[in-house]
């Protein structure tokens, strides 16, 4: 079972509760087929034995839509460890 997880700490510190939402909402409708599993401050994606994971740009590229599509400019989508994304806010912008 492929694993793979989004860090949305600073997201959900600086933006509105609905976002993480329709974050949430956003994974489930373009990618179809996942276990979500919201825990704290990290989005967990788990994917069957026969599924495939989409590979990690296509999920960069799907998480950086979303930041455009909900007007979050000040943020951006960083690699973290092995099978991990880290949603964090640009520096310089003040809260």
């Amino acid at each position: 079972m492929s694993k793979i997880s989004v860090e949305i700490q600073e997201l959900r510190k600086n933006a509105n509760g609905d976002t993480i939402k329709d974050l949430a909402n956003f994974l489930e409708e373009k990618l179809g087929g996942i276990d979500l599993d919201m825990t704290g401050n990290e989005i967990k994606l788990d994917y069957g034995e026969e599924e495939t994971a989409p590979s990690r740009p296509t999920l960069r590229l799907l998480l950086r839509k979303f930041l455009h599509k909900a007007d979050l400019k000040d943020f951006r989508v960083i690699s973290g460890r092995e099978g991990a994304f880290i949603i964090k806010q640009k520096k310089g912008i003040s809260e």
